[in-house]
């Protein structure tokens, strides 16, 4: 049986928006986006170990580290090098983080307003390492484009803080590649909508149970010649670790 043109066109315009609901459909939000690359990039747990090398014009120095996370709301680093700062503890507990530094045997709290301070001399601030503000709930999240970063087709996606978060930043652009979730490139905006300072990582390899970027470069926008390099040594993840190791008294003991 013939079918008339019309019916044709009609059918045709059926499917169409019949397969643009199904994409529509498996397109995830923006926010579940940001959510999927940052539980992959932590875990439910993680322990490791990582290299921070602080270059400026003229010279450079390397601090390594041991680190520990839980969830979003907790994170302790001990500082392994160099031997002037060895020993040197930061822990996040939920909304609070301190610094214990063992040359004068001192606890020291770390205000909110701190938050956005260069973290031991880097480029990288106290919130970039600890994540005091999470970027899953303290955001809205838009979806604004597609871009290629490091050879990987990505989501760009725009972060603004809601009215009530408490945060560091006015804006934050993220840039998620589309398949693997790896966080390839982030750019940090001041409250008046000025770039401070930009992120990109590289050099995708297996760490623990799953592949991410192992070198992560925190570059400063109005300082020419500055940047940091985070290195990943080592990482496990999701070996349970007890709450209670996330403690001031702990900051004393661990190694």
């Amino acid at each position: 049986m013939k079918i008339p043109n019309a019916l044709k066109i009609i059918l045709y315009a059926l499917c169409s928006m019949l397969y643009a609901n199904i994409a529509q459909a498996q397109q995830p939000t923006a926010k579940e986006i940001v959510d999927k690359a940052n539980k992959k990039a932590s875990g439910e747990t993680s322990q490791g170990s990582m290299k921070m090398t602080i270059v400026r014009p003229g010279w450079s120095r390397e601090v390594t580290m041991k680190s520990w996370s839980k969830t979003t709301q907790y994170y302790m680093i001990y500082i392994t090098a160099p031997a002037k700062d060895k020993g040197q503890v930061f822990l996040k507990r939920q909304n609070e983080m301190w610094n214990y530094m063992p040359s004068i045997d001192r606890m020291i709290k770390i205000p909110p307003s701190m938050m956005s301070q260069s973290w031991m001399g880097s480029d990288f601030t106290n919130d970039d390492l600890v994540r005091m503000n999470s970027i899953v709930e303290d955001y809205d999240h838009t979806l604004v484009g597609s871009e290629s970063v490091g050879g990987f087709d990505c989501y760009k996606i725009e972060l603004i803080p809601k009215p009530e978060a408490a945060v560091v930043w006015g804006k934050i652009n993220l840039w998620i590649a589309k398949n693997e979730f790896y966080e390839m490139k982030a750019e940090y905006f001041d409250e008046d909508g000025t770039l401070v300072s930009s992120m990109t990582s590289s050099d995708i390899r297996q760490m623990g149970d799953r592949s991410l970027p192992g070198k992560t470069v925190m570059v400063p926008a109005d300082k020419p010649g500055n940047q940091t390099i985070l290195e990943m040594i080592d990482v496990v993840f999701n070996k349970p670790i007890d709450d209670n190791f996330f403690s001031q008294q702990n900051m004393k003991n661990v190694k």
